[in-house]
């Protein structure tokens, strides 16, 4: 007596390609999710604890040239206070859309004056100093007349003394325009360097 054998055939045997559409919707599927996950972890880092950013123009030479790429520290002036020489990210008093790298050269509640291209710092006890300051490729000529800063003011100035526009020209700094200060620089690959223009 003969078997009936009924054969059972796989989908994808009789349409191959709706096991092709199957791949590719699992394909774009965990794209989607990868890129849901990614943001939600690069966003907030992006947002509150560093940054990028590209130099542009020579106010900071010989420390840093156009074209210098850096990660920006958000986070540690939430638990410390901004120190002279740090180099700093911000935003420009009068556009604050635009952002400048300078040097902090004056603190809050000191005086600063500058006297045949040199700083000279009096301090909250009236102590004064002339800062020695060993980053610059060389002393500018200029003075400038003693400024005032306040209790939330930052005196910064570029490197590159003779084309930097900062705080002789536009005024202080107010601490709430301070991005943070420059963590890494990352490129040129020859120059990476952790906190890039630090005092030694």
């Amino acid at each position: 007596m003969e078997k009936n054998e009924t054969e059972q055939t796989n989908e994808s045997e009789v349409f191959p390609e709706a096991e092709t559409l199957k791949q590719e919707s699992s394909f774009w599927g965990e794209v989607f999710r990868f890129a849901i996950i990614a943001t939600l972890i690069v966003l907030p880092i992006r947002l509150y604890i560093a940054q990028p950013f590209i130099v542009s123009g020579a106010s900071m030479v010989p420390t840093f040239e156009s074209g210098d790429y850096l990660i920006v520290d958000e986070v540690s002036y939430r638990f410390e206070k901004p120190e002279r020489g740090d180099v700093i990210v911000f935003r420009f008093p009068e556009d604050p859309s635009t952002f400048f790298i300078k040097r902090i050269i004056g603190l809050p509640g000191e005086k600063i004056a500058m006297k045949g291209g040199k700083v000279q710092v009096t301090g909250r006890d009236d102590s004064v100093q002339t800062l020695d300051e060993t980053y610059l490729e060389d002393y500018p000529n200029g003075d400038f007349d003693t400024v005032l800063l306040g209790y939330d003011e930052y005196f910064v100035m570029g490197d590159n003394r003779n084309a930097s526009a900062d705080s002789r020209i536009w005024g202080a700094l107010p601490k709430k325009l301070i991005v943070g200060r420059a963590l890494v620089r990352l490129f040129p690959l020859s120059d990476i360097e952790l906190y890039p223009g630090a005092i030694q």
